[in-house]
């Protein structure tokens, strides 16, 4: 089994959702792009990327919504090192199709009370429906690790809420431990690092509630 050196987690760039919540109303969560601030922010985290991967060839996962593509464009990576695969299971918590935006505040108030993990939102997804697709691709992620030509590198390009329950799903944490748990900024990364013993380590944790 070739397991990569390197899973690297990026949540995208900041969206016209992320600085004015009314967009919602008119548009399509998955629709949504960047702004130019957010083009900028991921502009920067490449080329942190491409640094870090240099000339090693990286297989990425991407939400198939309109922001984390963009995001993943601006990143700048050499199309010959990488092998990219839009992953459906990656995309942002569903809170409904069309959404009021007084609405939606409110029942962020009543999820806030109730819990993350728990609570679903009408017409929607709660984190623990995100947690069980989240798990379904990692148990495709490990069966791609058996091509004896894997690549070093997994780059995954996805929202906040998923890259949290990766990590969950991955070192085992508890719903408590995963609630403490604030979402990465904009374009903010994480990375799971194999070590000598064969284990993955977080290069660092997320920030907890204040």
């Amino acid at each position: 089994m070739a397991r990569p050196r390197r899973i690297v987690l990026v949540r995208h760039g900041e969206s016209t959702g992320n600085v004015d919540d009314s967009v919602y109303e008119r548009e399509p969560d998955h629709a949504l792009a960047l702004t130019e601030r957010g083009r900028q922010q991921a502009e920067g985290t490449g080329e942190r990327l491409r640094e870090l991967f240099g000339r090693e060839r990286v297989s990425v996962y991407v939400s198939p919504y309109r922001r984390t593509h963009q995001t993943l464009s601006a990143f700048g990576l050499d199309p010959a090192l990488i092998r990219v695969r839009e992953e459906p299971r990656l995309r942002e918590q569903d809170w409904g199709n069309w959404q009021d935006r007084e609405d939606v505040r409110l029942q962020k108030a009543y999820r806030d009370a109730y819990g993350h993990f728990f609570y679903r939102f009408a017409q929607g997804e709660s984190g623990a429906d995100v947690y069980d697709r989240v798990g379904g691709f990692l148990e495709s992620l490990f069966r791609s690790f058996e091509a004896p030509d894997h690549p070093p590198n997994v780059l995954i390009v996805t929202h906040g809420l998923a890259m949290r329950l990766f990590c969950m799903r991955w070192f085992h944490w508890t719903v408590a431990e995963f609630e403490s748990l604030a979402n990465p900024g904009n374009a903010e990364m994480r990375m799971l690092v194999l070590g000598d013993d064969g284990k993955y380590t977080l290069d660092r944790p997320f920030k907890r509630w204040k």
